[in-house]
């Protein structure tokens, strides 16, 4: 039954709100934000119709807070909530809470999270449709596992993953039964951590395989497609860096067999919105099916580059109650994307994260080049987060293009005043291996070559923040006050601007 979306709060922060955020002023929806202390003069507050604050920096006492969420729901008359990624998107517990305020969850209905949200139960339901899935135990571990069990069940090296939540976190590769407990222990806090559940599992890990995933869309009435693959086997400790589309490994036959198996999942829980299946591909193209992510993923530009499709439209479309507009025939493919993740991380020091204030940020543009951001000059830059800065997304009629528009965008990307991770994708970029498409989530493991410089023209960094700083003392920037509750910073703030 088609519904109006007229007033959206998005539950999260970052560049996943600003990227919510435009899709709603072009479909003339408002918006509201919310923000943490922390997030107090963050670009995405600027940006929305309306904002409000929701707690201190840390994401437990803020961006994890169901009942302050919905409270600021209620009070900005909000008909729909947006929860992005990471946070509280795959809680099942946010969805009942908006079911039952009235409230539409842009996203799947929460029997879906359950069953298919939690990597566990995925497993399970994914036996049940007859797709392969990774030999592994597939309930709770719990805190003192029987590693010898373990051995005999799965054998080693092993993957311990977080049932709930997904970036990476709580996963570790244990290589011996002596590695078990401190690799569980570790696991269980970071679930817990990130995503209020401590239940972890163990699955065999398939070394030299390639992360291959599927995009899916379905509605409420039944329809689902795929919208073809994206290739995430560049990663540092389980997190992806680098995500493109196509594939390069992937042919017309296996692509069309990978994406049957995630739209036969997709509707045997009956989903509706978008989400994507992830699978592990073996050397000899066997595909095993790894986790289903309910919600949008961090990567959803590349698909989007590629299909010429608005996944968060589409989103927000579903959840106003309307029928795709396509069918799996209508989806076409053009050229080649390819995303990197610009984290706030020195790669010259074991990639430890790098906090303090943007003093200076030049951003890459030209043809094919897009950038997904959250932050701006004088933006501050918190351990509270996630260290993601930006999204840089480069398209290209062919993946030698692409690859050498990401080049030159990422020299042209300059952030002054923290370490980021732009040298070390300029080094990936210029390995041999990675040009030929000869990648596997053990590459960067393997390839040590691929060290991240400084230097990278350092003199225009020291010239623009010298710029940026004598232009800040000439303008004499008044004592700062902060806006009413409920009001845009920005808006409050700047001349010309009306009040939310």
């Amino acid at each position: 039954m088609p519904r109006t979306i007229r007033k959206l709060l998005i539950a999260n922060r970052g560049e996943i709100a600003v990227r919510i955020l435009r899709a709603c002023a072009e479909l003339g929806i408002r918006s509201v934000a919310v923000y943490s202390d922390a997030d107090e003069w963050s670009p995405h507050v600027a940006m929305a119709d309306e904002a409000h604050r929701i707690g201190p920096a840390p994401a437990k006492e803020s961006y994890l807070k169901i009942a302050t969420l919905l409270e600021v729901a209620r009070r900005a008359g909000c008909d729909a909530l947006h929860p992005g990624y990471g946070f509280l998107s795959e809680n099942p517990a946010l969805a009942r809470a908006c079911a039952k305020a009235g409230v539409k969850f842009v996203g799947p209905s929460p029997e879906a999270i359950q069953k298919i949200g939690n990597k566990i139960e995925a497993r399970k339901v994914a036996r049940r449709a007859a797709v392969p899935v990774v030999p592994g135990v597939y309930d709770d571990i719990g805190e003192t596992p029987d590693a010898h069990a373990l051995e005999r069940e799965i054998g080693f090296p092993m993957l311990i993953k977080a049932a709930a939540g997904g970036g990476g976190k709580g996963m570790r590769v244990v290589r011996a039964a002596a590695e078990l407990p401190k690799a569980v222990r570790e696991a269980r806090s970071e679930a817990q951590s990130y995503f209020g559940d401590p239940a972890i599992f163990a699955e065999r890990y398939l070394a030299g395989a390639r992360h291959v995933e599927i995009q899916l869309l379905a509605d409420e009435v039944g329809n689902a497609i795929h919208l073809g693959e994206r290739e995430c086997s560049v990663q540092r400790r389980h997190q992806k860096l680098v995500e493109e589309a196509p594939s390069p490994f992937l042919d017309e036959a296996l692509r069309a067999e990978m994406g049957k198996a995630a739209v036969a999942l997709a509707r045997t829980v009956g989903y509706a919105t978008a989400g994507t299946c992830e699978f592990l591909v073996d050397r000899n193209r066997d595909f095993y099916f790894l986790e289903m992510n309910t919600r949008l993923q961090v990567e959803h530009p590349v698909t989007e580059m590629v299909t010429g499709i608005d996944l968060v439209k589409a989103q927000l479309a579903v959840a106003a109650g309307r029928p795709l507009p396509i069918r799996q025939e209508d989806v076409a493919f053009r050229g080649w994307a390819m995303e990197c993740r610009i984290y706030s991380e020195d790669p010259n020091d074991d990639f430890m994260p790098s906090a303090g204030r943007i003093e200076g940020l030049e951003l890459p543009a030209g043809p094919g080049i897009r950038v997904d951001t959250g932050i701006a000059a004088g933006s501050e830059v918190t351990l509270f987060y996630d260290p993601l800065l930006a999204k840089l997304i480069a398209w290209g009629a062919d993946r030698a293009e692409a690859i050498a528009r990401m080049q030159r965008a990422l020299r042209e990307f300059r952030v002054v005043g923290l370490q980021t991770t732009i040298p070390f994708h300029l080094a990936l970029l210029a390995n041999p291996r990675f040009a030929a498409g000869e990648i596997h989530t053990g590459f960067l493991a393997l390839e040590t070559s691929i060290a991240a410089t400084r230097g990278d023209r350092p003199e225009v960094a020291m010239l623009l923040a010298a710029a940026l700083e004598y232009e800040r003392i000439r303008r004499c920037t008044p004592q700062r006050v902060g806006p009413p509750e409920g009001r845009s910073a920005w808006r409050w703030g700047g001349a010309g601007w009306r009040n939310a």
